[in-house]
């Protein structure tokens, strides 16, 4: 499939896109070789071939999960300008 210079103007018009007719037949050429790439690969043979979810075989190394930091909650509820039963208070922003 290819695009004509005509069907690139009209992309461009709904892109909101201005260009000119140097830049028409740049953009013409790439978006056909894009679209000639497309073709190469919907043409590949992919019968008995299993989707995967990435293409590398990777496995991914978690850490422990535990506890690294002391419980700060009083410090830093110290300092705040407004709190109540353990949570911070903040000006209404919405009506």
């Amino acid at each position: 499939m290819a695009l004509s210079p005509d069907q690139v103007g009209r992309i461009a018009h709904l892109a909101r896109l201005q260009l000119d007719d140097n830049e028409a037949a740049k953009v013409t050429d790439s978006l056909n070789n894009i679209l000639g790439l497309i073709d190469q690969l919907q043409a590949a043979n992919t019968q008995g071939i299993e989707p995967m979810a990435h293409p590398v075989d990777a496995v991914q190394h978690l850490r422990p999960d535990v506890v690294t930091e002391t419980n700060q909650r009083e410090r830093y509820q110290r300092i705040a300008p407004a709190v109540d039963a353990g949570c911070y208070l903040v000006p209404r922003v919405v009506e």
